[in-house]
C-alpha cells in the first residue's frame, strides 16, 4: 500500500476507518474534513464549460466529464478521514437509467423520466449495450486511468427497491400500485434487486482499491453500499416493513457494510424497521430543507436510540465546529460511533476540529 497524491497518509486513513467501522474506537468520531486550497496541488488545464451545461452529472459532452474528473480533487484538502474520490455518477437513480428511463439534464441534478406506462410493460433486463450503462463503465475505465497514486473512484449512486421502481413506473402510479396491485409491486422488486447486484458487483470489481476497500461519500474496508428509499416519506411503516425490509435485509447481507440514507422527518417513523436489520452498519441523517439541521438537540433522541441498539450515525454537513462540544456532552463516548463530514475555510480551523473533537 501506499498513500495518494491528494492524501499522503491513505495507509493511515484507511487503518483508522477499519479500526472504526469493526467495532474499534479511534478515540474521536470519525471526521471527513474538506478545505479549499489557496492554488491547486497541480494545474490541470480546464475546458471550457459547454454550451448547454446544466449539471455535473451530464452525458453530453464525456471530454469535459473527463476534465471535470482530472480537476476534482486539485483544489481541496483532506483531513480527519476525508478522501480524495470522483465518480462516474450520472443521476441520483443510476439503476433505473441502466433499466430504461432516460435522463432528464435539470440545473444540478438529473430526472429519471418514467418508461413503463403500464403494469404490462415491466422489464427488467440486463443490456449491456444501454447508453448509460456503457457511459458508466467508459467514463469509469478513464477516472482509474488517471486515479493510480492519486484518487480513488467511487460507486455511482445506483438506488434500490422502491425508489427504482418509482423512478421506471412513476411515483403516483405506485403508490396505487401499493394498493390495487401488491403482488405486482412484490414481483417488481426481485428482479430489481438481482440488477442491483448485476452492476454493482462488477462495478466494485473494477473500482475497489488494493486492499478491497471500496467508496460511497466514504471508505469502508470491503464491499460497502448505500441504501435509502426516499419513498418512504409517502408510506406507512406496516407498508415498509412488507415492502422494503426484506429488500434492505437481504441487500445488507450481500455486502460487507452499510449506510443507509435516511431522509427527511417524514422517514422517522421507520427508525424501529430500521434498527432491526442486523446487518446494517450505519444511519446517514438528512433532515431535509427547512428543518432543524442534523446536528439539532430535536434530533439527539433518535441518535442515542440508533447508538445504542449497535449502529452508527453519518451527520453529512449542517454541523459546526464549535457544536462538537455540546455532542460530546450529550453522547459522551457514544461520539465516537459518529462520522461527521465538515467543510471548513481554513487548515487552521480543520486541525482545531480534529483537537477539539480528540477531547
Amino acid at each position: 500500500m501506499a498513500g495518494l497524491f491528494y492524501r499522503d497518509d491513505m495507509d493511515d486513513v484507511r487503518a483508522r476507518l477499519a479500526a472504526w467501522w469493526n467495532g474499534e474506537d479511534i478515540g474521536r468520531p470519525v471526521l471527513l474534513l474538506t478545505v479549499p486550497r489557496e492554488k491547486p496541488l497541480e494545474e490541470v488545464p480546464c475546458m471550457p464549460e459547454p454550451r448547454g451545461w446544466v449539471t455535473h452529472y451530464s452525458t453530453s459532452n464525456f471530454e469535459y466529464r473527463v476534465n471535470l474528473a482530472a480537476r476534482r480533487c486539485v483544489n481541496t484538502h483532506y483531513l480527519g478521514e476525508a478522501v480524495p474520490t470522483v465518480a462516474p455518477d450520472l443521476a441520483p437513480n443510476c439503476l433505473a437509467l441502466y433499466l430504461g428511463c432516460k435522463g432528464i439534464e435539470m440545473p444540478g441534478t438529473v430526472w429519471c423520466a418514467p418508461c413503463m406506462a403500464s403494469p404490462d410493460e415491466a422489464r427488467f433486463e440486463v443490456d449491456e449495450d444501454n447508453f448509460y450503462w456503457q457511459f458508466t463503465l467508459r467514463l469509469g475505465r478513464e477516472m482509474l486511468r488517471m486515479a493510480p497514486g492519486k484518487f480513488l473512484v467511487e460507486f455511482p449512486d445506483l438506488i434500490e427497491g422502491l425508489d427504482t421502481l418509482a423512478a421506471m413506473r412513476g411515483t403516483e402510479e405506485l403508490l396505487t400500485d401499493l394498493v390495487e396491485r401488491p403482488d405486482w409491486v412484490h414481483a417488481c422488486l426481485r428482479p430489481i434487486t438481482d440488477r442491483y447486484f448485476d452492476y454493482y458487483d462488477p462495478l466494485y470489481a473494477q473500482f475497489r482499491d488494493e486492499v478491497g476497500g471500496s467508496v460511497f461519500w466514504m471508505w469502508a474496508p470491503g464491499r460497502m453500499t448505500k441504501l435509502q428509499c426516499d419513498f418512504s416519506a409517502m408510506i406507512s411503516p406496516s407498508m415498509f416493513d412488507e415492502f422494503m425490509v426484506p429488500i434492505l435485509r437481504e441487500m445488507t447481507e450481500r455486502v460487507d457494510y452499510s449506510m443507509y440514507h435516511w431522509d427527511g422527518p417524514a422517514a422517522l417513523r421507520h427508525h424501529d424497521h430500521l434498527l432491526s436489520l442486523p446487518r446494517l452498519n450505519m444511519l446517514q441523517w438528512t433532515p431535509g430543507d427547512g428543518v432543524e439541521l442534523p446536528g439539532h438537540r430535536r434530533w439527539w433522541p433518535y441518535f442515542h436510540k440508533t447508538i445504542d441498539a449497535g449502529k452508527k450515525i453519518f451527520l453529512a454537513g449542517g454541523v459546526a465546529p464549535d457544536e462538537l462540544d455540546g455532542l460530546r456532552r450529550e453522547f459522551g463516548p457514544k461520539l465516537n460511533q459518529f462520522a461527521i463530514q465538515m467543510s471548513l475555510p481554513s487548515l487552521q480551523e480543520a486541525r482545531d476540529t480534529l483537537e477539539r473533537a480528540s477531547g
